[in-house]
């Protein structure tokens, strides 16, 4: 298990200075799949890195079962075998294989088990067929993937993932999700992830780990902040919303009626595949509901709120 206890980090030590992390405590169960979220600046890359230990932490510890995990201050080389991060930059080598990359550090004394565990890894990464290409010719999407393999080589523990799609075309993203995240789930591998991406989390994580000022402002399943968002930054994971008597509405929690108590003038229409996103006025108020049709600017349309289930 990994404990995170009261732990507040800064850059800087002057005490005047907020830290960018500020009394974070939470646990994560082996096999568990972990999602950070928050908005850009709100810590979520240096979270993993001070649980990577890249960072000595101001005040708290990090426990991953009885090992505690430290800083530079105490680990003359950072990191732990049990533990692998991978980062927005990739510490790939470029004038080699794609394969070697992913077996560098996997035993040269046998030669069979080593094969068959890069063989396997470059199927989890869907990129059998790039297996004997230099990295340095690959896309940014394709040596994303490389990284990710090779952290995964030496069957760690706990794995850090740090936006791990964000160079990956659409066309490829989502197959990779399922097949890199189910894989974790098989080997009981906890994962942890930064993401601003829905999608790296719905339908996978256990849990999401919403970080606003320096501070964790929710840790539940993303069902339960889904159904129960406390606050317009959760809300907004989970789609367009409106704020209506004070209430966090999503867009299709809407639906257009006959008559009712809200109406609404239409402004503009966005086509989103199966259904409209429209945007209208209600008096002073912006509002986003959807409908299976275009509708025309300055329309007049009734709404009317769905239960939500």
């Amino acid at each position: 298990m990994l404990n995170v206890q009261n732990i507040t980090f800064s850059y800087t030590k002057k005490s005047a200075d907020t830290p960018v992390l500020n009394n974070l405590n939470f646990s994560v169960n082996r096999g568990e799949h972990v999602s950070i979220i928050g908005e850009s600046g709100s810590g979520k890359s240096t979270l993993l890195k001070v649980i990577y230990g890249e960072h000595d932490l101001n005040e708290g510890q990090i426990f991953w079962d009885d090992t505690e995990i430290l800083g530079p201050k105490y680990n003359l080389v950072v990191g732990y075998d049990f533990m692998k991060y991978v980062a927005q930059e990739f510490d790939l080598m470029p004038f080699i294989t794609v394969e070697e990359n992913i077996g560098k550090h996997l035993s040269n004394f046998y030669p069979k088990e080593k094969k068959e565990r890069v063989r396997e890894l470059l199927e989890v990464v869907e990129l059998e067929d790039f297996a004997k290409t230099k990295v340095k010719t690959l896309s940014g999407g394709q040596k994303q993937r490389v990284a990710l393999a090779k952290a995964l080589a030496n069957k760690p523990e706990i794995i850090l993932l740090d936006e791990p799609f964000s160079h990956i075309d659409n066309f490829q993203k989502q197959s990779l999700r399922r097949s890199i995240f189910n894989y974790l789930k098989e080997k009981n591998i906890v994962c942890i992830v930064a993401t601003h991406d829905s999608e790296d989390v719905l339908g996978f994580a256990d849990r999401m780990i919403v970080l606003h000022d320096s501070t964790i402002m929710a840790n539940k399943s993303p069902l339960h902040l889904y159904k129960n968002p406390e606050t317009p930054l959760i809300a907004s994971f989970f789609g367009e919303f409106n704020l209506i008597n004070n209430k966090i509405i999503y867009a299709h929690e809407l639906k257009r009626v006959e008559t009712s108590d809200l109406k609404v003038l239409v402004q503009q229409s966005y086509f989103k595949g199966h259904f409209y996103l429209i945007e209208a006025y209600s008096e002073e108020d912006v509002i986003f509901f959807e409908n299976a049709t275009n509708l025309e600017r300055n329309t007049e349309v009734f709404l009317e709120i769905i239960e939500r289930q």
